[in-house]
């Protein structure tokens, strides 16, 4: 199966939320699923009985998935300490403290991305689909030349590109629009869907315009996801506080379990599955 991945306009855009229901979904439909995020930047975590730290957020994808918690799954974690500073956790451990200056110039092409590619790789070949989440918006592209989580993954995968926004923040025909203007032509024809995410309201308002995105851009819109009640589940980070479950070790948070499976109900109800299976058949 061809991977597919999940990247977002912006932060908060639902990329985590996405990603764990279409683990569920295809893992239901008998699929051996693992998630993969190869950089992420929480404080929130989740420690294994082995002592393997990854954030929170691939944990709780991975109980979607059905799989087990490996560092494969989040090679790279950005824990903010403040002024400009992280504490780095590579492949499960802690590996030191730096700065923006240092991870960009010294570890992100190096050892991150060495830790990713190998993570990669590996789950490509023990499963039968890796869903890949990318990180805040491919089109940074301030940061384009030391990106280790978004499109540099999406090639080395060679995976089929679902793009969401948050509709709730507005302007969302021109954050997925102006997303895709700002790749590089190679980059932009991987994106193979759009996904509308967090709408409440009448949906014919939505749809007068997803022609019209679609002529401009090329890229249909598979799918709006309704706003959903997520407190069942763990926050990635404070920007989204849609979620209030922390998280960091042990067994999966009461209720996790049928949050994951009414999420996976809802995603699956509101995108078109016919599409994305094509998306991830080998052509």
């Amino acid at each position: 199966m061809r991977p597919i991945m999940v990247q977002g306009t912006s932060s908060g855009a639902g990329k985590t939320v996405l990603a764990a229901a279409l683990c569920r979904i295809f893992s239901d439909m008998g699929y051996s699923v693992a998630p993969f995020k190869s950089q992420n930047m929480s404080n929130r975590s989740f420690v294994s009985d082995s002592g393997i730290e990854i954030s929170a957020a691939q944990a709780m994808q991975a109980a979607a998935a059905r799989c087990k918690v490996t560092a494969a799954l989040n090679p790279v974690l950005l824990k903010p300490r403040g002024g400009q500073e992280s504490e780095v956790y590579l492949e499960g451990k802690r590996y030191g403290i730096m700065n923006a200056g240092r991870y960009y110039e010294e570890f992100a092409l190096r050892d991150g991305l060495a830790a990713a590619s190998g993570s990669l790789e590996s789950l490509l070949e023990e499963f039968d689909l890796v869903v890949l989440e990318g990180a805040g918006s491919p089109a940074e592209i301030n940061l384009a030349g030391y990106d280790i989580a978004n499109m540099r993954m999406a090639r080395l995968a060679c995976a089929s590109v679902l793009l969401v926004c948050d509709v709730d923040r507005g302007g969302s025909f021109a954050s997925l629009a102006g997303t895709l203007a700002l790749l590089p032509g190679e980059e932009a024809r991987l994106v193979r869907g759009f996904v509308m995410n967090k709408f409440r309201g009448d949906l014919s308002v939505l749809r007068l315009g997803f022609s019209k995105l679609e002529t401009i851009t090329g890229v249909p819109v598979v799918g709006t996801v309704p706003m959903l009640d997520l407190s069942s589940l763990p926050d990635e980070d404070s920007l989204d506080s849609s979620g209030s479950v922390q998280w960091s070790s042990g067994r999966p948070p009461a209720g996790m379990e049928e949050g994951i499976c009414r999420l996976a109900a809802a995603v699956k109800e509101s995108l078109d599955m016919d599409r994305i299976v094509e998306m991830v058949a080998r052509e």
